[in-house]
């Protein structure tokens, strides 16, 4: 069914901190966009999501959740909230942090996402952050 662009939705999936979380909201992501019509953004969308909730269960000791909206205007954003509320670490260019082997999912969101950025979160009861980033569906 084809999708209507002023068509918008929000969905939100809670996580434990646990990495296989990233699994589960790699998944849930793609069948979420599968359903939506939106199977040409999964590819990027399961990276950047991957990125993000990974972030949010390495770096921190509580829940995450993964967050995937798509606006009227056509824009899907995925966010991943997590318990710490500082900001997440400057991204270092994908060029600069190729040979390393962690520190570099912020550079794929910030290469691969239309816009990407952080803010203070309370949410889900808890102080945290949002990390989230932005794709053009139409």
């Amino acid at each position: 069914m084809p999708e209507n662009v002023h068509e918008s939705w929000d969905y939100t999936l809670y996580v434990p901190n646990d990495l296989r979380a990233v699994t589960v909201c790699r998944r849930t992501l793609r069948l979420i966009l599968t359903v939506h019509g939106l199977i040409g953004l999964v590819d990027t969308a399961e990276l950047l999501a991957a990125e993000l909730v990974s972030n949010a269960v390495r770096h921190t000791k509580g829940p995450a959740a993964l967050r995937v909206r798509r606006s009227p205007e056509g824009v899907v954003w995925i966010g991943a909230w997590d318990t710490d509320p500082e900001p997440p670490d400057a991204p270092q260019p994908l060029g600069l942090a190729l040979d390393v082997e962690e520190g570099r999912g912020l550079g794929l969101v910030m290469a691969c996402a239309d816009y990407w950025g952080w803010r203070p979160s309370a949410r889900f009861g808890d102080r945290g952050k949002y990390v989230w980033c932005e794709l053009a569906a139409a």
